[in-house]
């Protein structure tokens, strides 16, 4: 009976990096320390390679081994490990100056000028925006980020602000059958 009490009372501490959410506390994104933002890339600081670490603080009385192996007990004040989050590339082409030029000077090829489209914001300029149609549909285009900036980069959009995330479906994607009654 002695035998089986110890073993089922003592499981080995988890790695830090493998605690469950709840045993650290829900602070900012993914139950993560809130990242500190720098205010001219709106993004986490120190963003390399799309991927920016934050601080986790596990919570009072939990133990675990940190990244040197060390089994250790909490206070929740303490970093325990550090939590990968993304973050975007950005090279100063703002959403809400896109948008702007777009609604307002649309029909003058603006917005392409402004997103590093040349070609096409001539295009529209000498078509005075394809007569409008080409405007209205840059204007969609443009508010819904389909049409980015043209060297990859993402829009700067305030980071706590609305953001559209596109999804995709690819042969990786889990599909469930619809059965019928």
């Amino acid at each position: 009976f002695a035998a089986l009490e110890g073993a089922a009372g003592s499981e080995p501490p988890l790695k830090c990096e493998e605690l469950r959410l709840g045993q650290y506390p829900e602070r900012g994104r993914a139950g993560a320390a809130a990242p500190k933002i720098d205010n001219s890339t709106q993004e986490p600081m120190n963003c390399t390679n799309h991927t920016a670490y934050v601080q986790c603080l596990p919570a009072p009385n939990i133990t675990c081994k940190d990244h040197l192996g060390i089994e250790k007990v909490f206070t929740g004040h303490e970093v325990g490990f550090y939590k990968p989050i993304e973050c975007r590339n950005v090279n100063g082409y703002s959403y809400k100056v896109a948008v702007a030029l777009s609604l307002f000077l649309g029909w003058l090829g603006a917005d392409r000028f402004y997103l590093g489209y040349p070609a096409l914001g001539l295009l529209k300029f000498c078509t005075v925006g394809f007569c409008g149609i080409g405007s209205l549909i840059d204007f969609i285009l443009i508010s819904m980020q389909i049409v980015g900036p043209s060297d990859g980069s993402s829009y700067i959009i305030d980071y706590y602000g609305a953001r559209l995330t596109r999804l995709t479906i690819t042969n990786a994607t889990f599909r469930k059958m619809q059965t019928y009654p």
